[in-house]
Order: structure tokens, then sequence, then C-alpha cells
């Protein structure tokens, strides 16, 4: 089984950053870190795969920046796509959407994984996009993710608690 990660590099909370007073956008010419909701996508993806399978991560930056790649690499993923170019900076949701699924769709995989919403943006609104983009169901709030005999069920956390999401195992973005 195959199953890509979107994961994003955001700029360290603990850096004060700085707006670029030009583009009116974030400074991006810092080092940045993995977003730590992504890097539970990663564990996740790891572990649904086991010694059996493939994790890739899929990434986008304007300023080709390696480093919160690189640690998603160390966790354990076999391999990365990072997109880059400066004609990206300052990306909107759905901008960002287009570039993510162009890169999801070359790798094929059984099974994509996002985080609901970046530590940076906020919007929650990019592994939506993607999934329409590729045209894939979407199951969104999952906490746990199970796979067995071509099935896939989902625990996934709601306003009141908990759902459960059985699905056959085809493409997903979760």
């Amino acid at each position: 089984m195959k199953v890509a990660v979107c994961v994003k590099q955001i700029p360290d909370p603990a850096d004060p950053g700085a707006i670029d007073p030009e583009t009116k956008t974030l400074n991006r010419d810092v080092k940045l870190i993995l977003d730590e909701s992504d890097s539970y996508g990663v564990e996740m993806a790891l572990q649904l795969v086991g010694d059996d399978g493939e994790v890739v991560l899929i990434s986008m930056v304007p300023n080709n920046e390696r480093n919160g790649l690189n640690n998603a690499l160390a966790m354990g993923a076999d391999s990365a796509i990072l997109v880059s170019d400066d004609a990206l900076s300052g990306s909107d949701a759905l901008s960002t959407a287009k570039v993510l699924a162009a890169a999801i769709q070359r790798t094929e995989p059984d099974l994509v994984l996002a985080a609901t919403e970046s530590s940076d943006g906020y919007t929650g609104t990019v592994p939506e996009q993607v999934a329409e983009l590729l045209g894939l169901p979407s199951v969104t709030f999952a906490k746990e993710v199970t796979i067995d005999s071509g099935n896939v069920a989902v625990k996934r956390q709601t306003e009141d608690g908990y759902d459960e999401v059985d699905c056959p195992l085809q493409p997903w973005c979760l």
C-alpha cells in the first residue's frame, strides 16, 4: 500500500517572524519546521503501511526550504516530493490545493492523509479542496484509521464525541 501524506512546513512559532512590507506576506526566509499536526499524519501513515508499504510526503514552499521535510523523512517516510517556486509565494488555499493535488496524482497513492488545518493559517480548506480536485471521497477529522480486509475504518472526532465510518479501501483523502 502506498500512502501520500501532505506535510506543511511552517515558520517556527518560537520565532516572531516578520511581514514583508512589499508583498504583505509572511517572510518565509527563515528556517521552517514541520507543522506538528502533520507529524501525526506521518506517524499514522507509517503505522498503516508497516514494513510492507510506502509513505510519500508531499510539500510545497516558495523558498526551497527542506528542514521540516527532512524531519518528516527522518521519522521513517520513504520519499518526498517538494514543489518549490518563487511564484508560489503568498498562494491562497485553492492554489495550494491545486499544486498539492497535481503532485499527489503523480504518486498514484492508495490513500491520502492530510491534517485538518495548519498551525499557521487555520483555513482547514486545503484537504477538502485536494480531495475534490482529485475526485476522491473524503473523511474529515480522522483520529484513528485501521485497514482490514479491503475496508478502511475511521474513527472521527465530532462536536458530540466520535463517529465511526467504514468505507471500502480505495483512494481516500483523510
